[in-house]
């Protein structure tokens, strides 16, 4: 066997640069200088004999083998995550640290709640939280980047394991006075042509809405702004249309200060499942039920 191997180090940099396509922002995600960073992949090439990565001034582009070394560093360090975990899962349930990623229709509502609780219940427990698209956190966790991601279903999400945590509903949230006097449960058909106001792709809840309505006309018809639910709020508290909210959102008080009026929507499958996930067979998967279980008691 050979004596010479890739260091878990020297991956992870190379890993980095090809996420962020850029030394500078790669050296900053690591934690090191960016000197240090390019040291360690020029290190890595030396080794392999190989070039991973196309140098110039403004490009950073990797070669054709440095595109399949990077898929295999990602299992190789998903592995080397795991071997951890082994280990941590040993010890005390639901201790030390653990990386989640929450979806934004879900972080600003759910964790002001739940962390405060979690934080003198679970004293042991390093709760790392970083918001993402559905997408993004998805990835996030199969490449390792986190140990479970809270999001909603649907979704596609791979080959994981999960936990329901509560179903969502979906409300319709209109202005004050609109003219229609929106009655106790709004149909899809009360949503009008080029009033609906939507969050931009990339977001689940969107999809979700539309889903529900089953009107695929609304899906052309809609205007997406921007990437927060207060910010349609307030679209909709100055008249300029109409959006959907999950209850958590309403709960949360979104709509305090406001003069807009939400109500259920009125159609089949109109909620969403919010659901904590992991990667299959993860050996910290009693921490993952447990953690489910507190944000159930939220």
């Amino acid at each position: 066997m050979s004596t010479y191997l890739p260091t878990i180090k020297q991956l992870q940099y190379l890993v980095a640069l090809h996420e962020h396509g850029h030394f500078g922002r790669a050296a900053e995600a690591s934690f090191v200088s960016q000197s240090t960073l390019s040291a360690g992949i020029r290190e890595l090439e030396s080794l392999l004999g190989v070039t991973l990565v196309e140098r110039s001034r403004r490009v950073v582009r990797f070669t054709a083998l440095g595109n399949q070394v990077v898929d295999k560093a990602h299992r190789l360090l998903r592995e080397a995550e795991e071997l951890s975990d082994i280990v941590k899962a040993a010890g005390k349930p639901l201790a030390g640290q653990l990386r989640m990623s929450v979806i934004p229709t879900i972080a600003p509502f759910m964790l002001p709640r739940m962390l405060p609780r979690l934080k003198r219940e679970r004293p042991d427990l390093s709760l790392l939280i970083r918001e993402e698209t559905s997408h993004d956190a998805v990835e996030s966790l199969h490449h390792g980047r986190v140990d479970c991601v809270l999001l909603a279903l649907p979704f596609a999400t791979g080959e994981v394991e999960q936990a329901h945590i509560a179903d969502d509903p979906i409300h319709v949230a209109f202005p004050k006075n609109d003219p229609r006097d929106p009655p106790e449960s709004v149909p899809p058909s009360m949503i009008e042509d080029g009033r609906l106001l939507l969050l931009e792709d990339g977001h689940c809840l969107r999809d979700h809405a539309l889903a529900a309505c089953n009107r695929p006309e609304l899906k052309g018809s809609a205007t997406m702004i921007g990437t927060s639910l207060h910010t349609l709020v307030q679209m909709v508290d100055n008249g300029l249309g109409l959006t959907m909210l999950p209850q958590m959102a309403i709960d949360a008080g979104i709509l305090h200060e406001t003069d807009v009026v939400a109500r259920p929507l009125k159609a089949k499958h109109a909620s969403r499942e919010i659901a904590l996930i992991w990667r299959k067979n993860s050996p910290r998967g009693q921490d993952f039920e447990l953690l489910a279980e507190e944000l159930r008691a939220g």
